[in-house]
């Protein structure tokens, strides 16, 4: 599916925006959500779970790299990360604004929105994939 993701959108195409503590951080569709997929999807359905207390997920591209520890406080998740790279720079300030604190809810939310375009766009160009484990999987979090 990454590769797919990765073909499918033009590199100098849209972006999403991660905002960390009122900072805006850059992701391509072409290059960092793509590689990001493969990660996502299994976090996402990890946090669903009601007995979710705690996940450690690297994102891997090399214009958003970063280690998140994911715990669960409540209704809430707590992001401790630690910034490899971004787009722009911006580790030294993702770095001194600290973890980020988000509703459980919210940040399902906003990642489903990512996921619903990708998902969107792959059914509307009939994009065939060799293995349709993720894409499955990913549709799955987005009925429920």
């Amino acid at each position: 599916m990454a590769d797919a993701v990765g073909e499918m959108y033009p590199s100098e195409g849209e972006d999403a925006l991660l905002v960390w503590n009122l900072v805006p951080v850059r992701l391509s569709y072409s290059h960092d959500l793509a590689a990001l997929l493969d990660d996502l999807v299994p976090l996402l359905e990890q946090i669903r779970r009601p007995a979710f207390s705690e996940a450690e997920v690297f994102w891997g591209s090399d214009t958003f790299s970063a280690q998140w520890a994911v715990l669960r406080e409540g209704d809430s998740l707590r992001i401790r990360a630690r910034w490899h790279s971004t787009l722009g720079n911006y580790e030294s300030l993702l770095a001194a604004r600290g973890d980020a604190s988000v509703s459980v809810e919210e940040f399902i939310g906003q990642w489903a929105k990512v996921l619903r375009r990708i998902v969107t766009d792959i059914d509307a160009e009939r994009v065939e994939l060799e293995d349709d484990d993720l894409l499955l999987r990913a549709k799955a979090l987005l009925a429920s």
